[in-house]
């Protein structure tokens, strides 16, 4: 009687978890990627840099305590409730870096967050928002990228828990998060420095349980992920800045009330402050006008 009740066991679950398998593997299963068609973009290296700077690549990815802002080592960690994500090694090392890509691999990366081998890049990657990068900024990017020095430290392990280590469970969490539209739909240049390039979003809004951004919440500061201390609100709402004080933030990383920035925000103003006028005062204008 046991048997024929195991077996019957057996013959009602094992169909359930055969489609549960093929579900799960359609899924989450990277995208097919097609060559990138080069013929009608021309590199322009001064653009490059803007973008860098805009987009904050040595922000995270210069090792801790670096004065070369343009090494890109990789070995800061970022303590959150799935683990430790370490950034990777991303200069021009063939070996340990980026150095054996093409700009395909380079363009997939930022535009789905995934490898040359195929596989989910982790989200603290912050491709949701750099998939709106234009792809002739992209290939600038790319070109600006390739006569930045090279480093031979090799990259570290990201320290995740179960299941957040698994690659696979990425596709999921693209499907649920992965959003391909803007939050603010006054898609203007303004929209694209601070949602796109300057990923702002990332840190300034608050995440749910799977590390989704809260729409509903944007750019409402939160919980920072290491659990030590808060990220501040740049909501109009709450910060109540005016332009200009926004802008002279940007530029010398004065607060209205004297204060100076720290921490990782200290980076991010250091670069932005190399962009031009219009452009912080574009950035102070989004700001100004989320709602």
């Amino acid at each position: 009687m046991k048997a024929l009740i195991f077996n019957r066991t057996v013959l009602f679950t094992l169909p359930l978890f055969l489609i549960a398998v093929i579900v799960y593997t359609l899924i989450t299963q990277p995208k097919k990627l097609t060559p990138i068609d080069l013929s009608l973009l021309k590199a322009n290296l001064d653009n490059g840099k803007k973008v860098f700077l805009a987009s904050g690549c040595n922000s995270c990815h210069i090792s801790e305590g670096s004065d070369n802002k343009y090494l890109l080592t990789g070995g800061q960690k970022f303590f959150t409730n799935f683990g430790t994500f370490v950034a990777p090694n991303i200069s021009n090392s063939k070996e340990h870096g980026i150095g054996s890509w093409d700009f395909s691999d380079f363009y997939n990366s930022i535009k789905f967050g995934q490898s040359p081998l195929g596989e989910h890049y982790f989200p603290a990657f912050p491709y949701n928002s750099y998939q709106h990068m234009d792809d002739k900024d992209i290939y600038d990017l790319w070109t600006y990228w390739k006569t930045l020095p090279s480093d031979e430290t090799p990259s570290q392990v990201h320290d995740l828990v179960f299941p957040f280590n698994i690659r696979r469970n990425i596709g999921i969490w693209k499907i649920l998060f992965m959003k391909d539209k803007y939050f603010d739909q006054t898609i203007d240049r303004s929209t694209y420095l601070v949602e796109a390039l300057g990923h702002c979003a990332e840190c300034h809004t608050p995440r749910n349980y799977l590390g989704g951004l809260k729409r509903s919440l944007w750019m409402k500061g939160g919980i920072n992920p290491s659990g030590k201390g808060k990220i501040p609100s740049i909501h109009p709402e709450d910060l109540m800045w005016t332009k200009e004080e926004i802008m002279e933030y940007l530029s010398s990383g004065f607060t209205p009330d004297y204060d100076m920035v720290g921490g990782k925000m200290a980076s991010v103003v250091e670069n932005i402050s190399q962009l031009s006028d219009l452009d912080r005062e574009l950035i102070a204008d989004y700001l100004l006008r989320i709602e």
